[in-house]
C-alpha cells in the first residue's frame, strides 16, 4: 500500500490547522509507517498539542532519526528543555539537524551559553549552524560578537544577512543596517521587509516608502508594515489609500489598520469608515467599541454592541469590562446576567472582567454568587480568576474569603502575592501581611515595585517603624529596585505617624536625588503626620505644596482651617475659607451604599434627589421619635 498521499495530506492537515481532520485520516488508515507518526507528531507540537504529541512517540513501534529530531524541536518549543537534553544524548546518531535543533532549542529558551557549547562542539557545521548561533547572539544583545561571527562566515545565505540588518536596527545603527542591507549579493522579500520595518520602528517613515516603492516584489506583511508606519504618524489618508491598493485584501489587514486608527484616537474616523467597506468583522467592529469606550463614549460603545450581528463571548467581555471601567457597574452587572440567561459560553476573562465590576461597587452578595458559578462551572482554577476573587473579597472588607481563596489556588503569580499582601495592609492586618511578604521571598515569585508599596504601607499601619526601614533598604539593595513616590509616601508615612518628622523631611531630600519630583501623596503623608503631632509651622508647607499641585483639594483647605482655629488664629481660618470660595473648591459629599436583597442603593450627603427621599426621610423621623421617647424613659427612670 502507498502510504505517501496519505502522509502528504496527514501533513498539509496539521499545516493548515485541521488537527480533527488530521486525527480522523490517522484513525481510519489500515495501514500507518514510521513517516506517518512523524506528521502526526510534529502536526500535534505545530498545533499546541503537546500531551497528543507525546502519548503517540510513546506508542511508535519504530522510530528514525526524524522522529528524534521531531522530539527534541517539539520538548524545546515548550520549554522542557532537561527532555531534549536526555533525549540528545541517548541518541547513538545525529544529523547536522539534530544539533542545529538543541542550538534553536536553547536559543529560544534564552539560554545562549548552552547553545555556544553545542555549537563549539558540532562535528559538523552548516550555514543554518551558523546563522542559528548569530541570530541566538542578537537574542542576547551581544551585537559585537554577531558582528564578528558574521564576517568569519565563508559562506552566507540571505538569512546570514538578513540577521545582521536586524542586529544594527535592534542596536539603533540605521546607517549600519543600510550598508549592510545595500552589500546583500541577493535580497528575498524577507530581507526588504525587515529594512523597511527598521525604518518605521525608527521613525524613519518617509526613507521606508522610498525603498517599499523600490521592491521588486512585495507581500502581504510588506504592506501591512507601510500602512502601520503611515498611521504611526498620522498620515491616515495615505494608509488608506495603500489598503486600497493592496493586490489581495483580506480581513486580517484591514483589523490591524482599524486597530492602529483606534491606537491613534482616531475612533470615529475609524467607524465612519467601516460604515462603508465590505470588510467589517467582528474583531474591527469590537476594536471600536473598545476605542469608544476608552474615550469614555459608553453609548457609542453599547450602541455599536447592539447593532453587531453576531456576539461572541468576547465581545460581551469588552462590553462588561468597558461599563465597569467608566463607573456604569448596574448596568455591567446586567449585561452579565443576560450574557448568562442567554447561554452564552463564560471564559476566564468573562469573570474576572466581571469581579472588577463587583470590586469596584463593591457588593460581596455578588461576588459570592459569582465564586459559586465560577467553582462550578470549574474556572476557579485559573490564577487570573483566583487573583480577581482575591481583590473583589479584599475590596468588600471580607479577608477570611480572600484568603481561603489564596491558599487553594494551585499555582500564585506575582499579581497572586501583590494582591494578598496590599489587601491585608489595607485592612491593617500588618503582621500577617508582612508574614505573606517573607513566605513570598521564600517562594519562586519575585516581588517587584508594587509588592513593596504594599510591604510598606502595612508596616505604616501596623507601627513596623525598624522594619520598614529595613524593607525599604532591602528593595533598593537586594532586588535593586529604584523608590517610586508611592515608596516615598509609605516611607514619610511610616515616619511621620510616630513623630519622626524630621527624619521623614530628610528622607524626602533624597527624592530628588533619585531624580523624582516630590509627588503630591508624599507632602499629603507629611502632612497628615504635622495635622496629627500638631506641627503647624511644617504643615503649613506641606498644605501650600500639596495645593500648588491640587487647588481642588477641599480636604487641605479644611485641615488647614481647623489648625489655624486650634491655635487661636481665627483671622488665617478665614482667610482659608475665603480662599476656598474664590477658587470654587466645594466640599466632597460622603457617600454610603446598602446592600439588600432587591439591589443596592447609594446615598450622597444632603442629596434629596433620591427617588426613595420621601420615605427614607419618614422612616428616620420615626426612628428619632422612637429614640427621643427612649431617652426621655431612661431619664424619668433614673430620676425616680
Amino acid at each position: 500500500m502507498d502510504l505517501k498521499p496519505f502522509n502528504s495530506k496527514i501533513s498539509s492537515f496539521m499545516r493548515n490547522g485541521l488537527v480533527d481532520d488530521a486525527q480522523e485520516l490517522f484513525d481510519e488508515m489500515p495501514q500507518r509507517n514510521t513517516v506517518t507518526y512523524n506528521a502526526m507528531i510534529r502536526g500535534y507540537f505545530q498545533n499546541g498539542f503537546y500531551e497528543n504529541a507525546l502519548s503517540l512517540y510513546r506508542q511508535m513501534p519504530a522510530r528514525d532519526i526524524f522522529s528524534y529530531n521531531t522530539m527534541i524541536f517539539g520538548l524545546m518549543k515548550y520549554g522542557h528543555v532537561q527532555a531534549a537534553e536526555g533525549l540528545f544524548e541517548s541518541m547513538k546518531y545525529r544529523d547536522i539537524v539534530t544539533w542545529n535543533s538543541m542550538i534553536s532549542g536553547y536559543v529560544d529558551n534564552e539560554l545562549v551559553s548552552e547553545a555556544v557549547r553545542v555549537f563549539n562542539a558540532m562535528p559538523l557545521k552548516d550555514v543554518v549552524s551558523w546563522n542559528l548561533f548569530m541570530g541566538g547572539l542578537v537574542k542576547a544583545q551581544e551585537f559585537d560578537k554577531a558582528e564578528e561571527l558574521f564576517r568569519g562566515m565563508i559562506k552566507r545565505d540571505v538569512a546570514s544577512w538578513t540577521i545582521m540588518v536586524k542586529a544594527f536596527l535592534g542596536a539603533g545603527k540605521i546607517v549600519e543596517a543600510r550598508k549592510i542591507f545595500d552589500d546583500m549579493p541577493m535580497k528575498d522579500i524577507g530581507a526588504w521587509n525587515t529594512m523597511i520595518s527598521g525604518y518605521v520602528q525608527n521613525k524613519f517613515v518617509e526613507t521606508a516608502e522610498g525603498l517599499f516603492h523600490k521592491m521588486p516584489e512585495k507581500d502581504g506583511n510588506s504592506w501591512s508594515v507601510m500602512i502601520d508606519g503611515f498611521l504611526s504618524i498620522g498620515r491616515t489618508t495615505d494608509a488608506l489609500r495603500l489598503f486600497h491598493e493592496m493586490p489581495q485584501k483580506h480581513e486580517k489587514s484591514w483589523n490591524s489598520i482599524m486597530l492602529r486608527f483606534v491606537k491613534s484616537s482616531l475612533v470615529r474616523e475609524a467607524h465612519a469608515i467601516l460604515e462603508k467597506v465590505p470588510f467589517s468583522g467582528i474583531v474591527s467592529w469590537t476594536n471600536i467599541m473598545i476605542g469608544y469606550f476608552n474615550m469614555g463614549e459608553v453609548e457609542n460603545a453599547m450602541t455599536i454592541f447592539q447593532l453587531m450581528p453576531s456576539l461572541d463571548t468576547a465581545v460581551w467581555n469588552v462590553a462588561i469590562f468597558g461599563l465597569g471601567a467608566n463607573d456604569q457597574f448596574e448596568n455591567g452587572i446586567k449585561l452579565f446576567i443576560k450574557m448568562k440567561e442567554d447561554g452564552l459560553c463564560m471564559d476566564e476573562t468573562t469573570f474576572t472582567s466581571f469581579l472588577t465590576v463587583c470590586s469596584s461597587m463593591p457588593s460581596l452578595s455578588l461576588g459570592q454568587q459569582i465564586n459559586a458559578e465560577a467553582i462550578k462551572v470549574g474556572i476557579d482554577c485559573f490564577t487570573a480568576v483566583g487573583n480577581a476573587f482575591i481583590t473583589m473579597y479584599f475590596r468588600c472588607g471580607n479577608m477570611d474569603s480572600a484568603l481561603l481563596v489564596f491558599n487553594s489556588m494551585a499555582r500564585h503569580d506575582t499579581i497572586s502575592w501583590n494582591s494578598i499582601i496590599c489587601g491585608l495592609a489595607h485592612h491593617g492586618h500588618g503582621e500577617k501581611a508582612v508574614e505573606m511578604f517573607e513566605k513570598m521571598r521564600l517562594s519562586r515569585v519575585e516581588p517587584n515595585q508594587i509588592t513593596f508599596v504594599g510591604i510598606l504601607s502595612a508596616c505604616s499601619h501596623a507601627g513596623l517603624v525598624t522594619l520598614g526601614k529595613h524593607y525599604f533598604n532591602v528593595m533598593k539593595n537586594k532586588y535593586s529596585l529604584k523608590p517610586t513616590n508611592e515608596h516615598y509616601t509609605c516611607m514619610v508615612d511610616l515616619l511621620g505617624r510616630f513623630g519622626l518628622i524630621d527624619e521623614a523631611v530628610e528622607l524626602m531630600n533624597a527624592i530628588n536625588i533619585d531624580g523624582l519630583e516630590v509627588h503630591a501623596s508624599v507632602w499629603g503623608a507629611l502632612f497628615g503626620a504635622c495635622r496629627m503631632h500638631k506641627n503647624m509651622l511644617l504643615a503649613e508647607i506641606a498644605g501650600e505644596k500639596i495645593l500648588d499641585v491640587e487647588p481642588s483639594n477641599s480636604g487641605v483647605y479644611m485641615i488647614l482651617a481647623e489648625m489655624y482655629l486650634a491655635n487661636g488664629r481665627r483671622e488665617k481660618a478665614y482667610n482659608m475659607w475665603i480662599r476656598m470660595r474664590e477658587n470654587g473648591v466645594k466640599k466632597q459629599p460622603g457617600c454610603s451604599w446598602i446592600e439588600s436583597s432587591i439591589g443596592g442603593k447609594v446615598f450622597l450627603a444632603e442629596d434629596k434627589s433620591h427617588p426613595d427621599f420621601g420615605s427614607i426621610s419618614c422612616a428616620l423621623n420615626l426612628i428619632y421619635q422612637d429614640m427621643n421617647f427612649r431617652n426621655v424613659s431612661l431619664s424619668t427612670y433614673i430620676e425616680c
